[in-house]
Parts: C-alpha cells; structure tokens; sequence
C-alpha cells in the first residue's frame, strides 16, 4: 500500500511543474513528453481541427512545464492580441486604427517593462537618491520577450495591411504557443507561420531526415560543447576574474562566444528540427555568424529572426535608411541599444548594444563613402580572412560586457588581458584544462565546416532506412547522457 502511494506522488511530481527542473529540450523528461505527442499526433495530424487541439493542449502543458503558471501570461496575452488586430482589421478610420495599435503596444510592452525593467529602475531611483523604494524582486516568465515580439508583429503587419488577421483565436492560440519555439524562439512572424497550420500535412524523407540532423546536432552544441565548457571552465573566469591571468581571461573569453553560440543556435536547431518532424518550417536562426567578414554581415547571421524584427519594426519605423544619413546611424544606434535593452535590465547590455550600433554605424558609413568615390575593394582571401579575424574579436570584445556580472568585472577582464597577459601560464592551463579547450576547438572546427557538409549528411540520413536512424538517433543520446553535466544547464537565453 505504502509503495504505491510512494509510486503515485513521485508520478505526480513528474508531471506537475518543478522550479529546479524545468520542462526544457535538455531534459529527461523532455524526451518522455516529446515521444508521448509524437505517438498521438501520427493518429491526429490528418485531421486539422483535432491536430490544431491536440498540438495547442500539449504547448501549453509544455510551458506549464517549463514555467508554472505564468502559462497564463501566454493565453491572456492570446486573448488581448487576437481581438486587438481583428478590431484594427475592421476599423473604418484612420484614428481609430493607430488608437487600437498604440493600446496593443501598451498592453505588450507594459507587460513586458513591468517584468523585466520595473526592479531596474527602481535600483536607479535609489542609487541617484530620488527617493528609497524596495526592489519587488519579481520573476521574468520564461519565453515572455519572445512571444511579446510575436504578438507586435502580427498586430503592426494587420495595422500596415500586410496580414489578414485569423478568424480563428484557436489558430492564433496555436500559433503563439507553438511548443518548439515557444521558450526561446526563434521569434516567427504570424505571416510566415499561420498559413502552415491548416494546410495538408505532407512530412517526406528529406524533413525527417533534416530534422534528425537538426536535433542531434543541436543537442551535441548544446549538451556537449556548450554546456561542457561553461561548467568546467568560463563560469570559473567570469565568477571573479580577477583571479585569473590574461591569458586565462582571454581564453574565457573565446570560450564564452562558443558557449553563447552553441547554447542558443543549438536550442534553435532543436526548435527547427522538431517543427520539420511534424510538418511545419521555422526560418533559420543562425547562419555561422563567426563567418562573418564585417559586422554588418555578423548581424545577419546572428540571431536571425532578432536581427530582421529589430529591422522591421524599430528601425524602419524610426526611419531606417530613408531619413538623411545622420538619422539613419541614429536610428541604427537607437536600434542596438533598445536591442541590447532586450536582452536584460543592466547597464552591460546597453554599452553591449551600444558598441554594436557604433560599428555598425562606422560600417554603413564607410560602405557609404566607398561607394560614393567609386572605390571597389577587391574581396582576396586575405582581404576575408582579416574582415573575419577582426569582427570576430570585435564580437568576442562586446560579450564581455554581456557576460561580465557587472561593468566593473568587464574592465577587471580587459585590465587583466592587457596588463597580466602571464603566457607562460599556458603550460598548466593546458594540463588543467586539456579537454576543455579540445572541446572548444572541436566547435569552433563544426562552426567553420562549410555548409556543404550540411548538406551532405543530410543526404546520407535520408537514404538510411527508418530503423537505421532510429539506431542512429539512439545510440546519440545515449552518448549524450553519457556526457551530460550531472545537474541541468540552463539555456543563456532563458533570463531573456
């Protein structure tokens, strides 16, 4: 009797949301779930109704999962945005349009601000002495800056008359609760995404096998690089650079752009991958953005669906490119730093976002001055391989300030780089920390393979037979688990 009552808590712990554990691509129980739906939906998928019920159920059970019951957020959110847009579609004038937009944009925001800014203007107050209010120390919901841009997204293309709005709230429902990039994106834009979910379910052996390369690639980045070199080495450097040598700093550093890579382009891939395993396409978020030859170009390969909503709802709306040539690096500044702004409360993320709009600036401005002398610079090998050798550190540079706990920990790294460099530590460090830098080269070596090796494999897994992927994708976990960190990693781009 006492063991099945044992048996029965321990299920219902499982099944119900636990702060410490939870519900992520990356954990156990993620695989119970994800082969749970998938089991039900091979019996439902032909079905539209039923498959857009069944596949909304188990979203919001996953975030329930993944963040307790701030799922609510992401249905009152639903609610709010569904009869906003429907009431900007039918609007007969002007005024009445920009009124609803303008609400939407409150609503969305104000949301948004009061969960994430609200302590860290309070903290602005008290330490300019305009007063002494105390902190609420409340909790970001998870996934809450994502599916805030997808809802602006789709009330703003309804306002601009690019996207009739769905008749639907079942399918708006669906849409933003979308299970694979519910928690951290990548953001997809309801144009995009709405069209696929009444459509005819055709999965052919290309998705399926796109999809398994996608899935265990992003869970080796994720799992076994990125999570590796974070634990054993970068948080050692970040926790208290200062007592740490150059040399050892500046490695964190390299070791961090790994990590910050491998954590959210793999998170990504997993989102992508299961989208193509149940018939639905998610655009690419990351396109080896170290790659780069300028920083212009880094930022279209980073955080790609970031990268394009900034563009299209920030900086056009301020003007873009249209306003004179001052407005327009203005607007660019303004951009990254609101950018910066996103990705957290804290003086680091705005200098980090104002060092990219900078560059950024300085870019646009010297591709402006070439093209306006007629200059035509010879792209050589040599001249792509400085383009990528200096963005790349110029990257590596900014994400000190986002990693570093505080601004005055990024200058103690810098300081320690440049004055206490100590190369001769190299021979310890090496012995100290042997794999963890063959880990780092092992992904830097997979970021730098040409995509034609993508293509390739993907060739190979969709000629294999089903019980060979299968065998295949069986014998990955089982390495995966193999090297997992004991305790769970939690994606970066989760306090986002």
């Amino acid at each position: 009797m006492f063991e099945v009552q044992f048996d029965t808590d321990k299920l219902i712990s499982q099944l119900t949301y636990n702060s410490k554990d939870p519900l992520l691509f990356n954990s156990g129980f993620f695989l119970f779930f994800f082969c749970i739906f998938l089991l039900g939906y091979q019996f439902l998928y032909k079905r539209k109704l039923l498959r857009v019920v069944y596949f909304t159920i188990f979203s919001l059970y996953f975030f329930y999962k993944a963040c307790g019951f701030y799922f609510g957020f992401i249905l009152l959110s639903a609610v709010v945005d569904f009869n906003l847009s429907n009431w900007i579609y039918t609007a007969k004038t002007k005024g009445r349009k920009n009124a609803i937009l303008i609400f939407s944009i409150i609503i969305n925001l104000g949301l948004l601000f009061y969960f994430k800014y609200t302590d860290f203007f309070i903290e602005i107050i008290n330490d300019l002495e305009l007063g002494q209010v105390k902190p609420l120390k409340l909790i970001l919901p998870i996934g809450i800056s994502f599916y805030t841009f997808e809802n602006l997204s789709y009330t703003i293309d309804v306002y601009r008359g690019k996207f009739k709005p769905v008749s639907s709230f079942l399918d708006y429902c669906f849409f933003l609760s979308f299970f694979p990039k519910l928690v951290m994106g990548p953001i997809v834009r309801a144009s995009d995404f709405i069209p696929q979910i009444r459509k005819d379910i055709f999965i052919s052996k290309e998705d399926i096998a796109k999809g398994l390369y996608l899935i265990l690639g992003g869970l080796f980045k994720k799992v076994v690089i990125s999570d590796y070199i974070y634990v054993n080495y970068v948080q050692y450097i970040f926790d208290d650079p200062s007592r740490h040598s150059g040399i050892e700093c500046l490695l964190g550093v390299y070791g961090y752009a790994m990590v910050i890579y491998c954590d959210f382009s793999g998170y990504s891939d997993m989102a992508i991958g299961m989208a193509r395993w149940i018939g639905f396409t998610i655009n690419e978020n990351f396109d080896s953005p170290y790659k780069s030859s300028s920083i212009t170009e880094f930022w279209r390969r980073w955080h790609m669906s970031l990268s394009s909503w900034l563009k299209d709802y920030l900086y056009i709306s301020l003007g873009g490119n249209k306003v004179g040539k001052f407005r327009q690096y203005l607007n660019l500044m303004i951009t990254m730093i609101l950018g910066g702004l996103w990705h957290g409360a804290h003086v680091n993320f705005i200098v980090w976002g104002a060092m990219h709009g900078i560059v950024l600036a300085l870019d646009k401005m010297s591709t402006s001055i070439a093209s306006r002398f007629q200059i035509n610079f010879k792209k050589s090998k040599l001249h792509s391989v400085l383009g990528v050798t200096i963005t790349f550190h110029f990257v590596c540079f900014c994400w000190i300030f986002f990693k570093a706990s505080s601004f005055q920990d990024a200058q103690i790294i810098l300081i320690q780089i440049f004055t206490n460099f100590n190369a001769q530590a190299w021979k310890p460090m090496l012995e100290a920390y042997g794999i963890v830098f063959g880990v780092m080269l092992i992904g830097y070596i997979i970021h730098f393979v040409p995509k034609s090796y993508e293509v390739f494999s993907v060739n190979i897994l969709s000629r294999i037979s089903i019980f060979g992927r299968l065998t295949i994708m069986l014998i990955f976990i089982w390495i995966i688990i193999q090297v997992k960190q004991s305790d769970q990693v939690m994606p970066i781009y989760l306090q986002f």
